[in-house]
Order: C-alpha cells, then structure tokens, then sequence
C-alpha cells in the first residue's frame, strides 16, 4: 500500500499515513519519501530535523510560526507518547482564516501531520516523557520566529486541560493573541 494523504478540517493541512512493514521482529515505517510525497501534492524540501522531550503531561508548545522569508511547513510526528496537535490558519483572506484543526498523534500510529506555511503550530502533550520530531522546510531563524497565544479564547481551541494546569514556557505565556498581530501571510500566496 503506498503512503496515504488525506486533508483535515482545514484541507491545506494533511494528514499523511506511511506504509509500516512489520514481521516477528517489530516494524520498519519509512516516514518521508519526497517522491512520494510530491506525487501526492506535498513538494516540500525540508531542510532541518528537529525533536523535543516534553516530560510533564500538558506540557504545550506553540502556537508557533516563522514569518518570510525563513515561513516553515513541517512535518510532525511522535517519536514516544502522545500528543493533541493544533494548526491554525494565520493566512490573511483565507476563508479559514483564524479556525483551527486538531489531530491526536501518537506514536502508536506513525501518522505525521503536514503543515504548510502559513499556520500557526503547536501541541500539547497527553501522557509524560513525550518525544515529537518534526521536519521543517527553512532554518530556525530567531528574528522571523512568532506566535499567538496558545488559550486565546478567539481560536475556541478545546485544550484537555485548564490554563493554570498547563506546563508553558515564559515566551509561550506572552505571546499576542490573533486579533493584535498582523498576518504575515496572504491566503493565495506562497
């Protein structure tokens, strides 16, 4: 069965499904194959690996982006644990401007969520000593690096726990909220 990509509640981000080959031995899963990729609409080069270990359940990153031009699509995965992934559309014009999609990934599944540019990413941790890898498609670039509140309540995000029970990072805490940054992106637009 070759790699299946199917679009989530916003139809710019995907949901991709690797093939798993499994025998006695356990399983292989071959995460990212551009060709194939492509062939199914995701022409990405990605250029730069990441992973982080969250220790604490509800422990939330994000919502993160980088602004042009160093904007990053990504590729998210679940090394070990669990996780409840968010995107949100930052596209000025789009017609899911400010809605969100949310997918839980584990890494019990192999599934990988595709982000184009554009999103604002980010996740929360479901069970301790959650690993995540991503893939992304520019460098980490500190002067392009943004965000919006991850309990923004204009993003209706249903978070599995309060804001006082999340593990959140100080530059996390203050980022704006949606209505008071301005859209680096233009729905249409790359």
């Amino acid at each position: 069965m070759p790699v299946s990509i199917a679009p989530l509640a916003i139809p710019d981000v995907r949901i991709v499904r690797p093939r798993r080959f499994a025998d006695a031995r356990g399983h292989f899963v071959e995460m990212h194959n551009r060709g194939e990729w492509a062939e199914a609409g995701i022409d990405v080069e990605f250029v730069q690996d990441n992973q982080s270990l969250s220790r604490d359940r509800g422990t939330v990153r994000g919502l993160h982006f980088q602004i042009p031009p160093f904007a990053q699509a990504k590729a998210v995965w679940v090394i070990d644990g669990r996780i409840l992934d968010i995107v949100v559309d930052v596209r000025r014009g789009s017609p899911t401007f400010g809605r969100h999609a949310a997918i839980e990934l584990g890494s019990d599944t192999d599934e990988i969520l595709f982000v184009p540019v554009g999103f604002a990413h980010g996740f929360v941790t479901l069970v301790p000593d959650t690993r995540v890898a991503y893939k992304v498609s520019a460098p980490y670039a500190p002067d392009h690096d943004r965000g919006i509140l991850w309990s923004d309540p204009a993003l209706g995000i249903d978070w599995p726990m309060s804001p006082e029970a999340a593990v959140v990072s100080d530059k996390d805490r203050r980022l704006p909220r949606l209505a008071d940054i301005e859209p680096p992106f233009v729905w249409g637009q790359s």
